[in-house]
C-alpha cells in the first residue's frame, strides 16, 4: 500500500463522478478508513448509476452526500463539508466534471463543494483515451494545476470501451499516497505568511525603452506555488502578471517591488527574494520619447537602486526569516559566500547562470543553499518545481 499515517483528525473527502471506474473508489475509502482517516463522499448523480449509496455509506461510515433534498436534515452542505474536511479527492474524475472546475461551473453538489473547498484537492482523470487527448480536456486540466490542484495522471491500458490506451484511472495506491503526502506538506507551513518576490524588474529610460534582465521568474513563482501547497498564506510580488489563488501583486521597477515588500513585511514569517532586481535606474527618467539624433552614442546615466535584501535584512526580527538568491557566472561559491555576509541575509540560494541548461528562462535549476554560517547545501539538477519544494523543506524542517 505504501505510506501509513494513522490520523484521526483528518477528514479526507471523496468526490466520485460518473465513469466504470467508480467502484474501485470502494476499496480506496477501505484504505482511508483501515488508516483510521474520517471519510465523507460526495457523488454526482450518474455516479450512482455505478455504485450504491448504501455501499459508499456502509464502507465510509458516514452519510453519502448527493443532489437529493432532504429538508428534515437541511444546512448548506456544501460549506460545511468544506469546513470538515482537510483534503477533498475526486476519483474518478470525468472529463465533464473536470471542464466544469476548470470553468467555475457548479450545477452539481459535487461541483459546488470542490469551487468552494479552499484546501488541497486531488483530481484523479479516468475516461476514453480520444476524451483525455481532447485539447479542450488538456486546456482545462492545465488550468486546474496552475490554480493548485493535484493531477495524479491516468494509466494506460484496456478500458471499458473496448480499446487500449491512455485514460484508465491510476492506481489507487497512487491517490491514496499522493493524498498523504499533500497532508503532510500541507502542515508543514501552516500559519505562517511569506512573501515572494518574482521576475526581473523593468526599470524606464523613456516612455517606450527600459532596463532590464533575462529572468523568466518561473523560479519564484515555483516557490510561491509550493509555498502555497504547503500551507502558507502567500503573497507573490511579481513583475509579471499571473493568475493564482493567492495573493498576487504585481510591479515594474526596483522602488514598486521595494515599496510593496516594505508594506508586507511586518507581518511576514518568511520572505523570499527570488526575483532579479536591478542594481542601477536612469537618473533621469524622459517623459518624452528619447530622440535618436546624429551621434553614434548615446550616454546614459545610472544611479543605485535600493538594495530591497540588504535593507529588509537590516529590520527584521529574531524571529523572520529572510531569504536571498544569487545569480553568478563565475567563481559561484566564493562570490555567494562574499554576499551572504555582505546582505545580512538567513539563507542565499546561488545558482550558475554560465549554464544553458539551468536557470533563467529554463525548466531546470540546480543550487546552493547556504547559511550565514556558511554551511552549504547542494540540490542537484532537478525541475524548477521540485527545487522549490527542497528549498522550503530545507528551511522549515
Amino acid at each position: 500500500m505504501g505510506l501509513s499515517h494513522k490520523n484521526l483528525n483528518s477528514t479526507v473527502l471523496i468526490g466520485i463522478t460518473g465513469g466504470i471506474a467508480a467502484y474501485k473508489i470502494c476499496e480506496l475509502i477501505r484504505m482511508f478508513k483501515k488508516n483510521n482517516y474520517n471519510v465523507k463522499v460526495v457523488v454526482t448523480a450518474n455516479a450512482l448509476n455505478f455504485v450504491t449509496e448504501l455501499t459508499l455509506a456502509t464502507l465510509s461510515d458516514n452519510k453519502v452526500y448527493s443532489d437529493n433534498f432532504d429538508i428534515k436534515e437541511y444546512k448548506p452542505e456544501h460549506i460545511s463539508l468544506c469546513d470538515e474536511a482537510d483534503i477533498m479527492v475526486i476519483a474518478p474524475a470525468s472529463a465533464n466534471t473536470i471542464s466544469k472546475l476548470a470553468n467555475g461551473i457548479c450545477d452539481n453538489l459535487l461541483t459546488s463543494v470542490a469551487c468552494a473547498f479552499n484546501k488541497p484537492i486531488v483530481i484523479a482523470p479516468a475516461m476514453n483515451t480520444n476524451m483525455w487527448n481532447n485539447n479542450f480536456v488538456q486546456e482545462n486540466l492545465s488550468k486546474l494545476k496552475a490554480f493548485g490542484y493535484y493531477i495524479t495522471e491516468p494509466e494506460s491500458g484496456f478500458l471499458a470501451c473496448g480499446t487500449t490506451g491512455e485514460g484508465r484511472l491510476c492506481s489507487l495506491d497512487t491517490i491514496y499516497n499522493k493524498t498523504l503526502e499533500i497532508l503532510e506538506d500541507n502542515k508543514l507551513l501552516k500559519g505562517k505568511k511569506l512573501i515572494i518576490t518574482a521576475g526581473g524588474t523593468i526599470e524606464k529610460i523613456d516612455p517606450v525603452r527600459y532596463i532590464s534582465n533575462f529572468s523568466s521568474g518561473k523560479m519564484g513563482l515555483a516557490l510561491a506555488d509550493n509555498a502555497y501547497k504547503m500551507g502558507a498564506e502567500v503573497e507573490l510580488i511579481s513583475t509579471f502578471e499571473v493568475d493564482r489563488p493567492y495573493v498576487v501583486k504585481q510591479v515594474s521597477s526596483a522602488e514598486n517591488m521595494f515599496a510593496e515588500v516594505k508594506n508586507s513585511f511586518n507581518s511576514s514569517d518568511c520572505t523570499i527574494m527570488a526575483s532579479a532586481v536591478a542594481d542601477y535606474k536612469v537618473a533621469e527618467y524622459s517623459s518624452q520619447k528619447l530622440k535618436k539624433g546624429s551621434e553614434d552614442k548615446i550616454v546614459l546615466e545610472l544611479v543605485k537602486n535600493p538594495d530591497i535584501l540588504k535593507e529588509i535584512s537590516k529590520i527584521k526580527r529574531d524571529n523572520q526569516i529572510v531569504v536571498g538568491f544569487c545569480a553568478e557566472s563565475q567563481n559561484l561559491l566564493e562570490n555567494a559566500n562574499i554576499k551572504i555576509d555582505n546582505k545580512g541575509c538567513d539563507y542565499l540560494i546561488a545558482n550558475d547562470i554560465s549554464r544553458n541548461d539551468i536557470g533563467f528562462s529554463s525548466e531546470d535549476n540546480e543550487v546552493y543553499i547556504i547559511d550565514k554560517t556558511h554551511n552549504i547545501k547542494h540540490l542537484e539538477k532537478s525541475s524548477k518545481d521540485n527545487i522549490a519544494k527542497q528549498i522550503l523543506e530545507y528551511i522549515f524542517e
